[in-house]
């Protein structure tokens, strides 16, 4: 499909997403929100990526939410009949957390590459990613805090697994901005980078790393991880169990066998496509 924000990628089973709305800071409109989810929902059904790249062009990686969201859309409307009007906020704001979500709940890994500011929603967003990068330039703020709410699409749900509790209650509390060298002692993100340029060459060659591997491996060390992080260690070793009875073949341990023993790259089969159950015909 034809994206209004957005510009989508694929080679070598590295799928590369890129907001482009530079002049608007990568600002979230009404088109985004639909686009993003689309479009990760199209790679993850294919089957040919095995990882996914998220990166933006311009100054600044994202500046979160564009208020137009609010005061154009129809879908949000802020007066009317109290009880309606809430029960219907819930829904869009369900609707939004959808957006993100679909990042965690893909088959695949997702990498965001992050320059300049990454302001709101965009924290919302690459919370939900798997591994976060970053250039020397680059710093983050829970900006919702000062504008008199409280985010509500993820950062309050999701980086309490990622970085120290304590620093988390400060940043959402305070709503501060923070560098990417704080962001990086942390555990936000996994690396800083002198520049973009050298940021999406290192993200890159690691997302190049990751499609050499076997995609079901994969999927599954991110099917384990997500389960672990909201279980207890005994649920989740069960699960394993589970899923190494139901998805464990040795065709791609001997695959990756044979190659080392030829000093070649091994060729695995992608994961096939989701297809819906009720397709017409």
């Amino acid at each position: 499909m034809n994206y209004q924000t957005l510009t989508v990628s694929l080679e070598n089973h590295i799928a590369h997403v890129v907001l482009n709305r530079p002049e608007q800071f990568n600002a979230m409109n009404t088109d985004f929100w639909r686009e993003l989810p689309a479009a990760v929902h199209a790679v993850d059904q294919q089957g040919n990526a095995r990882v996914i790249v998220i990166s933006s062009t311009g100054k600044h990686f994202s500046a979160g939410m564009d208020l137009a969201v609010f005061t154009t859309s129809n879908t949000i409307p802020m007066d009317g009949d109290p009880s309606r009007m809430a029960e219907n906020l819930r829904r869009a704001v369900l609707q939004l957390q959808d957006a993100f979500n679909v990042l965690e709940n893909a088959r695949i890994p997702v990498l965001t590459a992050i320059q300049g500011g990454c302001i709101g929603g965009a924290i919302d967003m690459i919370s939900a990613s798997d591994s976060r990068y970053c250039t020397q330039d680059a710093f983050f703020t829970i900006k919702e805090t000062q504008l008199g709410m409280t985010a509500d699409l993820g950062t309050m749900q999701r980086l309490p697994h990622l970085i120290p509790q304590g620093i988390m209650r400060e940043l959402a509390y305070t709503g501060r901005k923070f560098d990417a060298q704080e962001a990086k002692e942390i555990g936000l993100v996994n690396k800083v980078y002198p520049d973009q340029e050298s940021m999406l060459e290192g993200v890159m060659e690691i997302a190049k790393q990751i499609a050499a591997q076997s995609p079901l491996a994969v999927t599954g060390c991110k099917e384990m991880i997500n389960y672990s992080r909201d279980h207890s260690v005994a649920d989740s070793l069960k699960y394993m169990a589970t899923w190494q009875a139901g998805m464990f073949r040795p065709q791609d341990m001997m695959l990756t066998f044979m190659a080392k023993a030829q000093k070649t790259a091994p060729e695995f089969e992608p994961l096939w496509p989701i297809k819906p159950l009720f397709e017409q015909p």
